[in-house]
């Protein structure tokens, strides 16, 4: 009888696990579709199935678990008095203005230059100078999506997730570059959407980029070269810029928190303790020269020490790591510490100016055998990023100083904008470093024989006449009005904005100009060459700063160095992965 009743059994069970199936299927969350629909293309190489001739044995894991109670970025502006109807009317045409700046330049690279790196403003041709990825598309993006221009940020997403990693007319990539402004774009992309195909291709750019640290130490080299990588043969550079074979941090570490893959912070953890290791065995103890030997990791020979070009972000990303890590890594807390007291020290100086401004500038030091550090007051654009870092290591880990030094760097990157007849500041140039930081009286006598008289007043001499739409003077003003609520810094910012744009504004967007120096905006040379910073960073820093503090919140997001938002730690809360 037993046999009878063997064959129904069975059949019971089919139907049974059928049913379950089929309420699997009916009422479990399905995975989550794209709002908009669209899917990504996978590349033509895929770099997540590469072998490592460098493996890992034992990587090192992501920080997990409930990030520690960080103190406020931004400033309470509910405590504040409400703005008036009038000042609220202000604001929005302000951004407003911003915002159409951006559309032009948008819909010209639309026009003359999609798909390609970069617009030239000025003859109306794209142009490919980092790997023909869609530079200023895929840098675009979170801008997009922040101006509320949501069929251009369809648009441009539905083209981003089908660009092959493995097509283009290169023969290696730049890292630091590929990392910041394409990586950083997709992920900042998703963090604002949640478009799952921004993340996958993200994923797919992370993987490629992660072949760049496999070589004997693991320290990565400035060029990724595809042959050589796919070879094994790569190896790490003996001079290359700071700022880029260390910078990859935040990129690295978001990328990790969202995959739950160890490799990604495992790779960028390295890095840092090498940092940490060798901090204090330079020739500045505290700071890394400018060109660091990553083959054979002695930073001890190298002289030349600084914030500005080629080392700004390896400085930038210390504070920003804590607080993405949710402070779990307290390596980085003690990075920050020790290289700005080396800062303070040396490169900080007070320049002399007509009207005794009490603002600073960080200058270049050359550690001589027979004087130890000397002070070049070399001031640079790209030296202005300090201030916003300032601000967010002297809130991060409660020193006030910090934010005092913060607020002078932003007010002097300001003053130097308001020197010029055109109303921007200058790539690089030299000033006078006050003897001490309280007091520095004009001494028009010194000036008149030692300074460049077609400069202004304050002004030694030119390096770098050139602006080419850099973000990082208003960068910093954004920092400063959020960090302290005052308005003043949205006035500075108005009067640079409106100074930019009546230099810089040609028949299609805006273009790099050659010489501020000149007397009139309208007589600038145009140099038609529109970097992709100026829609990813300088645009968008303009609109954040006279937008409702609520929209990219500091105590949210924190923001690569090329203005990226990437969603930070909840408080409280844990680590999670989608």
């Amino acid at each position: 009888m037993a046999g009878l009743f063997r064959r129904p059994t069975r059949l019971l069970t089919v139907v049974a696990l059928i049913t379950v199936l089929y309420i699997l299927v009916i009422f479990i969350p399905k995975p989550r579709e794209d709002l908009y629909g669209f899917q990504y293309f996978r590349s033509s190489y895929d770099w997540s199935n590469y072998t490592e001739r460098n493996p890992v044995a034992k990587l090192t894991p992501l920080p997990r678990g409930s990030p520690k109670k960080l103190p406020k970025f931004q400033h309470n502006f509910a405590s504040d008095k409400a703005p008036s109807r009038e000042r609220l009317d202000l604001l929005e045409s302000r951004r407003t203005e911003v915002r159409d700046a951006f559309v032009k330049s948008w819909n010209s690279y639309k026009k003359h230059a999609w798909m390609y790196d970069e617009l030239t403003p000025v003859s109306g041709r794209g142009k490919d100078t980092f790997g023909g990825w869609a530079a200023t598309l895929v840098d675009s993006l979170d801008t997009l999506w922040i101006m509320e221009l949501r069929d251009e940020f369809r648009h441009a997403a539905a083209a981003a997730v089908t660009l092959d990693w493995a097509k283009t007319r290169d023969s290696s990539c730049n890292v630091f570059e590929t990392t910041i402004r394409h990586l950083g774009g997709l992920l900042s992309a998703y963090d604002l959407s949640k478009e799952a195909a921004l993340l996958q291709k993200a994923i797919e750019l992370g993987d490629m980029l992660y072949a760049a640290f496999d070589t004997d130490n693991r320290m990565p080299p400035f060029y990724l070269d595809f042959d050589l990588a796919k070879e094994g043969a790569m190896a790490p550079g003996v001079h290359d810029p700071s700022a880029a074979v260390t910078s990859s941090g935040l990129e690295f570490t978001r990328l990790a928190q969202l995959t739950g893959q160890d490799k990604y912070y495992d790779a960028i953890d390295r890095v840092a303790r090498v940092l940490d290791k060798t901090q204090n065995t330079t020739r500045l103890p505290g700071m890394w020269p400018t060109f660091l030997n990553m083959r054979n990791l002695d930073f001890s020979g190298q002289r030349g020490f600084t914030l500005g070009a080629m080392a700004d972000s390896l400085y930038e990303y210390f504070p920003k790591m804590y607080a993405i890590t949710g402070g779990l890594e307290p390596m980085y807390e003690k990075l920050y510490r020790d290289s700005m007291d080396a800062v303070i020290k040396h490169l900080l100086f007070r320049p002399m100016t007509p009207d005794e401004d009490d603002i600073l500038f960080t200058g270049s030091v050359y550690v001589s055998s027979q004087n130890g550090p000397e002070l070049d007051a070399e001031g640079q654009h790209l030296g202005c990023f300090a201030g916003g870092m300032f601000g967010l290591g002297g809130k991060l880990f409660n020193i006030p100083e910090h934010l005092k030094i913060a607020e002078k760097i932003a007010r002097g990157c300001a003053w130097a904008y308001n020197a010029f007849p055109i109303g921007i500041m200058p790539e690089a140039f030299s000033l006078y470093s006050c003897t001490n930081m309280e007091s520095c009286p004009w001494d028009e006598v010194y000036w008149q024989g030692t300074g460049d008289k077609r400069l202004p007043k304050g002004f030694k001499n030119m390096i770098e006449p050139k602006y080419i739409l850099r973000p990082e003077a208003i960068e910093s003003l954004f920092f400063m009005y959020r960090m302290t609520g005052n308005p003043e810094y949205q006035e500075m910012a108005w009067g640079m904005f409106q100074s930019i744009k009546k230099a810089t504004e040609t028949r299609l967007a805006f273009s790099a100009i050659s010489d501020v120096t000149v007397a009139k905006a309208g007589q600038t040379d145009k140099q038609d060459s529109m970097e992709s910073f100026w829609t990813s960073e300088t645009l968008k820093y303009f609109y954040l700063i006279f937008s409702p503090p609520d929209l990219v919140d500091l105590d949210k997001y924190v923001l690569n160095t090329e203005a990226h938002p990437f969603l930070r730690p909840v408080e409280h809360g844990f680590f999670t992965y989608t």
